[in-house]
């Protein structure tokens, strides 16, 4: 069974999951909290300290969400940046990060037939143009 987090863990986490640690040092968090340095570092390599500290700072930022999402469409169209615009439309669902193809092939396909098929595409696409 896992161990549950010390009072001293808890209230490093309060710190750690602030901006800037809230505004201290390691040194002074560990003094602000009773510990010595190195067990702050220690602690952080515990994965409950971890899934902890992440769960703190989703918890700080929840309520800045929405601004941050409604923003992202804006930084895309201001700032051209595709990344952005991908992740504001993965957000809203209209952009998945996998796509399955299923093809169904009887077992024979005709090469010179598709290439027939092409070419006269091509012929009709060169007639639409002129």
């Amino acid at each position: 069974m896992a161990r549950s987090l010390t009072q001293e863990q808890y209230d490093a986490i309060a710190y750690m999951a602030l901006p800037k640690k809230g505004g201290l040092t390691y040194d002074q968090l560990a003094e602000k909290i009773g510990v010595h340095r190195a067990t702050i570092f220690e602690w952080k390599k515990n994965p409950a300290f971890e899934a902890e500290l992440k769960r703190q700072m989703i918890r700080n930022s929840q309520d800045k969400l929405p601004e941050l999402i409604e923003s992202l469409a804006d930084i895309a169209i201001r700032d051209g940046n595709a990344a952005m615009a991908k992740l504001a439309l993965q957000i809203n669902g209209l952009l998945t990060e996998k796509v399955e193809v299923e093809t169904k092939d009887s077992g024979g396909t005709d090469i010179d037939a598709l290439r027939q098929r092409l070419e006269a595409f091509k012929a009709q696409k060169s007639g639409d143009t002129e």
